[in-house]
């Protein structure tokens, strides 16, 4: 473990063994960080996320929510650092991996290979960009999210910028497999759409929007694709009917608005 930031949340966790159990801990601070993420931009669930938020704090004292807040901090400069796998990486280090539970998570660098490999040449990308506009990800299983972090970072040393050129929707069977995504994924201004769901079976329960995909009016832009290109493949649907209101939500936020974060010389937000 040689990197200084998983170093300090591994301790910040830590601190925690003693008062709680570690395994819950982890899992509440995804929850919570996702919410808090979720909820500076999706108004469609912020209700019922908020009450879930609350619930979850409850059960913590003010020294344990300080823990928290502190967590979250070195998450955001880890991933500002380069984008990684840092979540993944936690729960691995927190040893709350086991046999028992099943949860083993693909290392961050055999996904830098594998995404290469994916991904393709520049050639080969530009090509797939120019002929639909962008790329498409499908990841049924997405564990802590480190695939897609790794095709992101793929197509970004390709000279590509991801942010507006590639679209994810991943699904996972486990709640928290799904924040620690989401929460990796908004951080890198992927736009993505998380889903808590067994995509054997195609039942879905849950869905998580990054923020990256409520700004770029992704819903219209994947609509628009499917009457053009006559695709077949379908987003898995969770929304009731009154779905039509998180629609009004992304309308206000068009393309044409700048976003109110730093660009670097790529055209690529920063978190600071």
């Amino acid at each position: 473990m040689n990197n200084s930031r998983l170093k300090a949340i591994v301790k910040l966790f830590e601190t925690c063994r003693y008062k709680y159990d570690l395994y819950s801990v982890f899992s509440d601070w995804c929850e919570c960080a996702a919410i808090s993420l979720s909820n500076a931009i999706d108004r469609v669930h912020f209700d019922r996320l908020e009450a879930r938020y609350l619930e979850i704090i409850g059960k913590y004292d003010a020294a344990t929510i300080e823990t928290f807040t502190q967590v979250m901090g070195e998450v955001i400069m880890a991933m500002e650092d380069a984008p990684q796998d840092i979540l993944g990486a936690t729960f691995h280090a927190l040893e709350l991996h086991n046999k028992a539970r099943g949860q083993f998570f693909t290392p961050y660098p055999l996904c830098r290979m594998m995404a290469m490999m994916l991904a393709g040449s520049s050639e080969e990308i530009g090509k797939t960009i120019e002929k639909r506009g962008f790329m498409i990800a499908q990841e049924p299983a997405v564990g802590s999210g480190a695939m897609i972090v790794a095709l992101a970072e793929a197509i970004r040393d390709a000279g590509f910028n991801y942010q507006n050129t590639l679209h994810v929707t991943a699904v996972d069977i486990d709640r928290r497999a799904v924040h620690m995504a989401y929460i990796q994924f908004t951080l890198l201004h992927i736009p993505a759409i998380v889903l808590v769901g067994d995509s054997l079976a195609m039942r879905f329960h849950d869905e998580w929007r990054t923020l990256a995909h409520i700004m770029g009016g992704w819903n219209v832009k994947l609509r628009t694709d499917k009457r053009d290109l006559g695709d077949t493949a379908q987003v898995p649907n969770t929304a009731p009917p009154e779905r039509c209101a998180a629609q009004e939500a992304e309308r206000l936020t068009t393309e044409a608005d700048k976003p109110p974060f730093g660009l670097d010389k790529s055209g690529q937000l920063r978190l600071f």
